[in-house]
């Protein structure tokens, strides 16, 4: 029992405690002040975008979409290089082998060759995706992938990631490399077709009647419509309903609140002149 406390005590003796404490409270001392710095520059960063890069791309001829989308990207950008910049100096203050790690990385590229193949197609699908310039921030999209859809607004377009905020308010973050095709709905006029369902007996002479009565009335009312609405007339649906269409020219980003505006007009009207409407309840049970 001697010979072990005695073992014991000699190893406890050999480590400089005091030295140890030393070099931990300056370890301490050396990381908040690296995350101090860190966040100073990450506001100064912030102030950088806002005050000096957005004013000057405000000079350029690019449309305000296009200065969001590029600000957004430069922020993105800067901050990677920040985050690197912080990963490096915590590593050198814990006394870690920085060289010995990046070379020890490039031994072990082929490992984790496979994981990166997904970073650097996010990479190179999100620089195209930027330099054909299939979206901006404020666009009304629809990402799909084979059976996946998201549609809603750009939020952010990201080299890595772009965002669309859905119109549930969810925001979805999509990697470059999953996105496939991209149907930009803010891009030129967009058209607007109102199906009214309606029985096959129903006097169409009176419908179309009805019809230009309240496009003459309310047309005039919402100059986002570029163009007189088309009564296309009775159209059968692939569920076999029969429908009475029109067809509208409105501006980008209006056809939404166009269509809920004047299938109420229509349908109203359509009542208040006598005409039963059917419902779609039935025909979508039998789906």
């Amino acid at each position: 029992m001697f010979l072990l406390n005695n073992v014991l005590n000699r190893y406890w003796q050999q480590f400089d405690w005091s030295g140890l404490a030393d070099q931990l409270f300056s370890k301490l001392v050396s990381l908040l002040l690296l995350l101090l710095l860190f966040y100073i520059a990450k506001k100064l960063l912030h102030v950088l975008v806002a005050k000096v890069i957005a004013p000057s791309l405000k000079l350029s001829k690019q449309d305000i979409a296009r200065q969001k989308t590029i600000t957004r990207l430069i922020e993105n950008l800067l901050n990677y290089a920040l985050y690197f910049l912080l990963i490096y100096w915590i590593l050198s203050i814990l006394g870690l082998p920085v060289s010995s790690l990046l070379a020890g990385a490039g031994i072990a590229g082929v490992a984790i060759g496979m994981g990166a193949q997904g970073f650097l197609s996010d990479l190179v699908n999100g620089f195209f995706i930027l330099l054909e310039r299939q979206l901006d921030v404020g666009d009304n999209v629809r990402l799909t992938n084979g059976s996946i859809n998201i549609a809603g607004t750009v939020v952010s377009v990201g080299i890595r990631t772009t965002q669309v905020r859905d119109a549930d308010g969810a925001l979805h973050y999509v990697p470059n490399r999953n996105i496939t095709v991209v149907s930009n709905l803010s891009r030129g006029d967009m058209r607007v077709l109102i199906d009214i369902p309606i029985y096959a007996q129903t006097d169409l002479d009176e419908i179309y009647r009805i019809i230009s009565k309240v496009n003459d009335e309310a047309v005039p009312e919402h100059p986002e419509i570029l163009k007189s609405p088309n009564i296309l007339g009775p159209q059968m649906a692939s569920n076999g309903q029969f429908n009475f269409r029109i067809s509208m020219t409105v501006q980008s980003g209006m056809q939404t609140s166009i269509y809920h505006i004047f299938y109420r007009l229509y349908h109203e009207a359509l009542l208040k002149e006598g005409i039963e409407l059917p419902t779609l309840g039935p025909v979508s049970k039998s789906k």
